[in-house]
């Protein structure tokens, strides 16, 4: 499967996967079945992954379309992708992540040359990474962006670095924001902006399918900062007084579309795509 084509849909791996011919190769995603145990299998194996989960693989790196309820590393109560990885011999470097209830798309490098090349542009905002989350409330705005301060409380949870009444929509510059003021300083502050774009509107149901873009990358900025906008990710765990998991089985957020340069096929990035699981749809 070439990554020379710009686009790159989930498809289940084969032979294709290492072959860097076949420009504008163009799949569709793989049904989850008996040979995939999906998210709900008590047990995921790293073939399942391997086979099932595969959107790329050269001898440089591996995309995986992760399924939403494993980590990518560092479990403590259980297993992840790395470990799953590493029992059988495979060694992966996670260039980034993504939380354990989120679904999609993942970069590990399979070599320390790869890893530095990759990393280096996460950590230099050259990578576009898009999300598709169903949120509560259809009264979100269109368009815009949330520019607001994340901090790490003392309990270890990651919160607004403001009282939750500083936020204010400003409708001109299409914001949400806090002022200068307001943000409490007695912590290290990170700066963190996410936007979003509304997809579908689902007035009777009072959801929205939102694309969001982080143009950061801190832990829970997707989720602190639709959940404190009021507006929070549908069924997340974190928020679930007003996030209805009682109605929704999963965290309904999904890695959708990731754009990167892999320096060994060329200089032009290549862009992944993983649709959104079953669930995701609105208004049909």
């Amino acid at each position: 499967m070439s990554p020379t084509g710009n686009s790159v849909s989930t498809s289940p791996c084969s032979d294709r996967c290492s072959d860097p011919r076949g420009a504008g190769t163009h799949t569709t995603a793989p049904k989850l079945g008996d040979t995939d145990p999906g998210p709900d299998h008590p047990a995921w194996s790293w073939a399942d992954l391997h086979r099932n989960r595969t959107v790329y693989e050269d001898g440089r790196v591996l995309v995986l379309d992760k399924p939403e309820g494993i980590s990518v590393t560092g479990e403590r109560h259980g297993t992840d992708v790395v470990r799953l990885a590493a029992d059988v011999g495979v060694k992966l470097r996670p260039v980034h992540r993504i939380d354990k209830v989120t679904s999609g798309l993942v970069v590990l490098a399979l070599e320390p040359g790869a890893h530095s090349d990759l990393t280096r542009q996460f950590t230099r905002r050259q990578v576009h990474k898009e999300y598709l989350g169903v949120l509560v409330g259809s009264d979100m705005p269109d368009r815009g962006e949330i520019d607001l301060p994340l901090v790490t409380a003392s309990s270890g949870r990651v919160r607004i670095a403001a009282p939750r009444d500083a936020i204010t929509w400003d409708g001109g510059a299409r914001r949400f924001g806090v002022p200068v003021g307001a943000v409490d300083t007695s912590r290290r502050v990170f700066d963190s902006t996410t936007t979003f774009e509304v997809r579908v509107r689902d007035e009777d149901r009072d959801l929205v399918l939102v694309a969001l873009g982080p143009r950061t990358g801190r832990r829970h900025q997707i989720r602190v900062h639709t959940a404190w906008v009021g507006h929070p990710v549908a069924g997340d765990p974190l928020f679930r007084t007003t996030s209805r998991p009682e109605v929704f089985g999963r965290t309904m957020l999904h890695a959708h579309r990731l754009g990167i340069t892999l320096p060994w096929v060329g200089p032009e990035a290549v862009t992944f795509e993983a649709p959104p699981p079953a669930g995701f749809e609105l208004g049909t």
